[in-house]
């Protein structure tokens, strides 16, 4: 039998030898996403569920200033499209809550895959500086309330209002498609979508996902990863958050991939992840 990885809670103590520790950041995994309306601000207010994932980066702050990342990306995908200047969300957490260190990176969550790797990240540094109020974390980005408890939850607002839900044991396989997809890009075709179906809620068979037509329209390809993996296992792939990373639940081996860390599309591959759920700081 397989062996289980230990689950390690989203927990840091903050104390007089807060630098030189390293904090976990686990990923997040939306597993249904209703947009239910547009504030008069432009942002989106949502009714998801989301948990928490063991594919995770890694934070170690020491004495000093600066970020450095390290590409420990499965399949590849490196971290090119990842600022390390003030815009990063490590450096913007750091100002948040009034400190300053040198952080380290060691990046598994792919960059602009739908899995919250900037919140995730970001919520990590607010667990190190012993921050749990969610208006810092809702100040700086919409998975960041989310990342700062984890666990499962719904999460309802513009991400802000966070609900734990009870933990479950759950097993997914992703697919880490190759390519990077812009958030706000989707949301804005779920804009125009949306104004061209006249405000209809835009539910059609989107695998419990109201983003995934408009991350295909946004990055078509995402469509051909899609189809191979329902092909190979079966069932029917759901969208990580705006994407472009795709999952299917159940054990690897149930699922017709053993043996398989990458799919094929043409010329172009993608890696396999087997990942299971997390509990939260709280337990849950």
């Amino acid at each position: 039998m397989p062996q289980t990885r230990p689950r390690t809670r989203l927990r840091c103590e903050p104390g007089t030898d807060d630098v030189g520790v390293t904090v976990r950041a686990p990923a997040k995994l939306t597993l249904s996403l209703r947009v239910i309306g547009v504030r008069e601000d432009g942002f989106h207010l949502l009714d998801a569920e989301m948990v928490s994932i063991d594919l995770a980066d890694t934070l170690t702050f020491e004495p000093g200033s600066g970020i450095v990342v390290h590409d420990d990306v499965r399949g590849g995908l490196g971290v090119g499209l990842l600022s390390v200047g003030p815009e990063n969300l490590v450096a913007r957490a750091l100002v948040a809550v009034g400190r300053s260190a040198a952080v380290r990176i060691e990046k598994q969550i792919p960059v602009g895959a739908g899995l919250g790797g900037g919140s995730a990240d970001a919520a990590a540094v607010l667990r190190w500086a012993g921050s749990r109020d969610p208006a810092v974390a809702a100040r700086l980005g919409a998975d960041v309330p989310f990342c700062l408890i984890g666990g499962r939850a719904r999460v309802t607002g513009v991400g802000e209002q966070v609900d734990l839900l009870p933990f479950e044991d759950r097993r997914f396989v992703l697919l880490l498609a190759p390519l990077s997809v812009d958030t706000a890009a989707v949301y804005r075709r779920w804009d125009e979508r949306a104004a061209g179906a006249g405000g209809a809620a835009q539910n059609d068979d989107t695998g419990g996902n109201d983003l995934e037509a408009a991350a295909l329209d946004v990055a078509p390809s995402l469509a051909r990863w899609r189809d191979e993996l329902a092909e190979v296992t079966g069932e029917r792939p759901r969208l990580a958050g705006s994407g472009s990373s795709w999952f299917v639940e159940g054990d690897r081996d149930e699922l017709g991939l053993a043996g398989r860390d990458f799919l094929t599309v043409g010329e172009e591959r993608a890696a396999l992840v087997t990942v299971q759920t997390v509990p939260g700081s709280s337990g849950y």
